[in-house]
Order: C-alpha cells, then sequence, then structure tokens
C-alpha cells in the first residue's frame, strides 16, 4: 500500500514538473520572440572652426530627453522597439562644401555601416554641407537621411552681404585662415547658395532649421572686438538672420542668441533637444512664417549734426487722400478746419496705429499746419483726424495723408518675429534699435529707432514680421520597423 501512494506522488510530482518546465519554456519564448524595431542614428555636425564638443552640449541633452519619448511611444505602439545610436566626430574644418559633404558619409559609411533612418542635425557650416549630402546623394545618403536640423547654418551666400568695410566675404574669410587661398570652406560660404539644396530636402525628407540674431542691424549685442561684421543686417555675430534659412524649411526663431551660444547654454541646448524629439516622435512646433513686408528710408539734414527719426513698422495701410485749400484773399490770412475720415471695415475690428502727413507743394513761409491730432484721442477705434491749417493771402494749402491701422493678427495666434536690413545707404546711417511696439502677441508692429549723421547721409530699409504657425510632425511614422534579431543563446 505504502508503495503504491509513492508511485502516485512521484507520478504527480513528475506531472507537476512537466507542467512548470512547459509554461518555463513558453514564457521564456514570448520574452525571446522577436519583436519590430524602428532605428534613430543620430549625427552631429560642428561648423567650420569646431570640433566634437561644441554640439555636445545639445548631444547630451538629446540623451537626458529621449527615454521619455520612447517609452511613451512603445507603449503606444506595443511590439515595437526603438533604438538609438548616435555618432558625433571631429571634420576637417576649412574644406568645401563637396568635401565636407563626403567626409559626412565616410563617417557615416565607417561607424553606422548599412544603417538608415539617420538624423543629421548640423551647426553653421556642418548643416550646410549636411543639406549638400543629402540632396546631391552624397554616399548614397539621400535614401538613409530621414531628418536634417540645421543651426545658424549660411544657407544663402554671404557674399550678397555687405560686410563692416566693405570687403566680401570671401577676402575676409580667407584672411582669417591666415591667407591660405586654398581653403575651400571659405568659397563654399561666400559663393555657394544652398537653398535648392533646402529645397530638395524639405520636399523629399524633412528639414529643421532653427536661426538667431540681434534685435537691430547696429545692435552692439554680438560684436565682437567692437565691429559689427554686418552693419546693415541683424546678425549673430557670424551669419545674418536672413541668410539662416530659405524656403521649404521648418523654421524656428529661438531668440536673440548668439552663432553659438547653444554650446554652452544649456537652456537654448534643452529646448533645441525638446523641439527635435517633438518632431521625431510627434508634436506641434510653431514655425516661422512671412506676415507682412515693406520699407522706409530717411536722410539727414544739410547743417552739422545728427538726425534721428522712430518709425513704426508692421501695421496695415488703411487709407490716404489730399486736403487742398486756396486763399483767395489780397489782404488776410485764412485758416481752415478739416476733418479726415476714414472708417475701417466693420470685420477688421482694428485699432488705429498712426497717420502721416506731408505738406504738398505748398510755400513753406506762408502756409502751415497749425494743428494735428486724432479726432477723438481717447478712443483707439476711431481713425478719425483733425487738421488745422492755414495761409497767407493768395496761397494755397495742399496737404496729403495716409492712415494705418495695427493690423491686429487673429486670436490664437502669435507672432514670431521681426526683420530689419539696409537695404542701400552711406556709411554713419542706419538702424541701431528696434523692439515690438506693444507687450499684445497678437500686434506685429516693430518700433525702429535710426539716425544719420549730417549732412546728407541716408539710408533704405526693409523690414519683414513673421508670426507663428502650428505645424505637426511626426518623422518616426516614416521610418519602417524592421524584425529585430534574436539573440543566440
Amino acid at each position: 500500500m505504502l508503495n503504491q501512494v509513492i508511485k502516485r506522488l512521484s507520478v504527480v510530482a513528475a506531472i507537476v514538473l512537466c507542467l512548470q518546465l512547459g509554461f518555463s519554456g513558453s514564457a521564456g519564448s514570448a520574452m525571446e520572440s522577436p519583436a519590430a524595431v524602428k532605428e534613430l542614428n543620430f549625427v552631429f555636425l560642428h561648423g567650420a572652426a569646431g570640433n566634437p564638443c561644441g554640439p555636445q552640449l545639445l548631444a547630451d541633452s538629446v540623451l537626458e530627453q529621449i527615454p521619455r519619448y520612447i517609452l511613451e511611444y512603445e507603449q503606444a505602439n506595443p511590439g515595437i522597439k526603438v533604438n538609438v545610436s548616435t555618432l558625433n566626430r571631429c571634420y576637417p574644418n576649412d574644406v568645401d562644401v563637396e568635401t565636407w559633404a563626403k567626409n559626412i558619409a565616410y563617417s557615416i559609411d565607417k561607424y553606422l555601416p548599412s544603417k538608415g533612418n539617420v538624423i543629421l542635425i548640423g551647426h553653421s557650416m556642418g548643416g550646410k554641407s549636411a543639406l549638400y549630402a543629402v540632396a546631391k546623394n552624397i554616399g548614397n545618403l539621400a535614401d538613409r537621411v530621414a531628418l536634417v536640423v540645421t543651426i545658424n547654418s549660411p544657407i544663402k551666400n554671404l557674399d550678397r552681404y555687405q560686410l563692416a568695410g566693405g570687403g566680401s566675404f570671401v577676402d575676409y574669410c580667407r584672411a582669417g585662415w591666415l591667407l591660405r587661398t586654398g581653403r575651400g570652406v571659405c568659397a563654399s560660404v561666400g559663393n555657394y547658395d544652398s537653398s535648392e539644396d533646402g529645397k530638395w530636402v524639405s520636399q523629399n525628407r524633412h528639414w529643421l532649421a532653427f536661426i538667431s540674431g540681434e534685435n537691430a542691424p547696429l545692435s552692439p549685442q554680438f560684436d565682437y572686438g567692437g565691429v559689427d561684421a554686418y552693419p546693415r543686417d541683424m546678425d549673430d555675430g557670424a551669419l545674418p538672420i536672413s541668410a539662416q534659412y530659405s524656403d521649404g524649411a521648418d523654421v524656428i526663431y529661438y531668440g536673440e542668441y548668439g552663432h553659438s551660444d547653444f554650446h554652452i547654454i544649456k537652456e537654448v541646448a534643452d529646448f533645441m533637444a525638446g523641439e527635435i524629439l517633438r518632431y521625431i516622435f510627434g508634436g506641434t512646433i510653431e514655425c516661422s512664417v512671412l506676415a507682412r513686408d515693406g520699407g522706409f528710408e530717411h536722410k539727414a539734414a544739410s547743417l552739422l549734426g545728427t538726425d534721428y527719426w522712430q518709425d513704426i513698422a508692421g501695421d496695415v495701410f488703411g487709407s490716404s487722400g489730399r486736403v487742398w485749400h486756396w486763399n483767395q484773399s489780397y489782404i488776410k490770412w485764412q485758416e481752415w478746419e478739416d476733418v479726415v475720415e476714414y472708417y475701417p471695415p466693420t470685420y477688421e475690428r482694428d485699432l488705429r496705429s498712426r497717420y502721416e502727413i506731408s505738406k504738398v507743394r505748398s510755400s513753406a513761409i506762408f502756409t502751415s499746419i497749425e494743428e494735428l491730432r486724432w479726432l477723438n484721442p481717447d478712443d483707439p477705434e476711431d481713425c478719425r483726424l483733425y487738421l488745422r491749417t492755414r495761409a497767407a493771402p493768395r496761397n494755397y494749402m495742399q496737404v496729403d495723408w495716409s492712415i494705418y491701422r495695427q493690423g491686429l493678427l487673429p486670436e490664437g495666434t502669435k507672432r514670431d518675429h521681426y526683420e530689419i536690413e539696409m537695404v542701400a545707404g552711406t556709411p554713419l546711417a542706419g538702424v541701431y534699435r528696434a523692439s515690438w511696439a506693444t507687450d499684445n502677441l497678437r500686434d506685429l508692429r516693430v518700433q525702429v529707432w535710426s539716425r544719420a549723421e549730417r549732412p546728407f547721409r541716408w539710408f533704405e530699409a526693409k523690414w519683414r514680421v513673421y508670426y507663428q504657425e502650428s505645424r505637426y510632425r511626426k518623422v518616426i511614422d516614416e521610418i519602417p520597423a524592421l524584425p529585430e534579431v534574436a539573440s543566440v543563446k
């Protein structure tokens, strides 16, 4: 009897052991079954006269932030893993754009062999070379790159911009490289326009451009050694802001920062990393889009001294007209009162901005504008003007007027940045300060301060104002998921 009980217990134990082994084997098989994998291969590219230490802070920030994005993505997409690798190397930084692009392709082939889904993040010349490499398919990179990120890169050729002293960019650049004329980087930055490269990348892959600059062409914010390299343009100390992007890019303006500030300011590097990762994993970014543009000009008087002006740019033209009066008397001065009427369209729901008045073909001595003001100073919606003029006997008074309204952005829309450049003029004349006219984020108007030394010095300026447009990007959805190679034990 005892033997039978022992035999039965042995059978039960054997069955339990088999079941345990079976469940254990099944769990092991499930854990080791291959998952689909999406790879992201970040390649960081320094600029001219740079090294891998430059983008290191940005690279660190990307690696610090990316685990959260990966976790959220993997939870939303069961069965898919995201693997990340980075490459941050030093490249010869005095070569032409094609050689630089070939060096990038070579390093990717060597250190990321057979890898696709490359994210090229290039600062300055590194970004310009990245666009070139992808658009020209250097080393078959066109098929391997998913996104190009440029940071303060010279997209447009710099010989189109006027430098301090009046020389060409290529000449100054070569002098900076100790007069070694074989330095191809100078010719590439000075003469080669990457706009078409950027257009190809934006149409066939993705292009994200970070830009920054000072607040006025003659601002001393980023003057090195007390010299403003680009006295006619808003610049970051190395490049005009308008040279840092072209049509097709998703442009992010990140503030009044110098050319390489993201190398040392963690807040800036963290911001860039966050925008890049949202762009990849899915999120809304605020891009700069042109809203309005225009121009103005000033000329100094003939006497010695300095003339100063304040202008408002970015508002909207409303209406214009003319007031004309003739004094028929032979012996008496005569005065007139006029109300200049302008009523904006009711659907605009806009506010007045400013007015411009000029005497035209009237005697400077025998005619005058006695009073000029808004008819109702306390009502910002009232765009009517009150005008009182005076003329001597047998003289006529002619006044041309223009009225502008604020042109506020629609509710929920915000302004982004402005750009001012002087397109013509003499030395000792230009814009030395600018700022938004109000704190209202819907108000695109910019207040501009300028000056010119007498006599007769002058300048012409152009302005552009931009608003923020929300764009949703999710590059990772375009990256194929490949089976993960099961590990062999």
